[in-house]
């Protein structure tokens, strides 16, 4: 399987999606539901990038219910930053309007808030096959940053049905996800 090749292919048909906006809206509305009793106080999240599915509507409001309910901890939702060194992620405080500044790939992330550690991270699937797993850029941060991280959050990718790879093989160091929803619901696990 030619990955970097069908990385470029998933990227470009997630672009070209004509019914992408009615996708996102049916994902929001999945993500909305799915998380309906969870009872995560951090989550971790992504800016997303090439046609991603954006989560941060769906999170937004989750934090909005919360506050209107008698939660013992307020809710907060956290975006990536690079470390360069250990080419890892760790999770910095996000909320609408807060400072923010292009990482070193061009992506914005929160400038100067405090870091986050998420009970629960969703993940930007490029692709995604049985048994949880993902197609991402091909750069292993989440791979890592899931691997070194103690406690392990609840792993969910996000992505959109065009993405499901029958025939997807994981490798070695590749980090299964608990679950996987898409505009069609909850495809992992079944």
């Amino acid at each position: 399987m030619d990955k970097a090749a069908l990385r470029r292919r998933l990227v470009a048909e997630r672009q070209a999606l004509s019914d992408r906006l009615s996708r996102a809206e049916a994902l929001q509305q999945v993500l909305r539901v799915w998380l309906v009793g969870r009872g995560d106080s951090v989550i971790g999240a992504y800016w997303p990038i090439k046609g991603e599915f954006d989560p941060l509507p769906a999170l937004h409001r989750w934090k909005e219910d919360g506050e209107l309910t008698d939660q013992p901890q307020r809710r907060r939702i956290g975006l990536p930053v690079i470390d360069k060194v250990h080419k890892t992620l760790s999770f910095h405080a996000w909320y609408p309007g807060c400072p923010m500044e292009e990482d070193a790939y061009g992506i914005p992330k929160p400038k100067d808030t405090e870091v986050l550690h998420p009970t629960l991270l969703f993940v930007p699937c490029v692709g995604y096959g049985p048994g949880g797993y993902r197609l991402g850029y091909g750069g292993g941060f989440y791979d890592r940053t899931l691997a070194a991280l103690a406690p392990r959050p609840f792993t969910v990718g996000l992505g959109y049905t065009h993405g499901y790879l029958d025939d997807f093989e994981p490798e070695a160091h590749d980090q299964p996800l608990d679950a996987i929803l898409n505009d069609n619901g909850v495809v992992w696990p079944l």
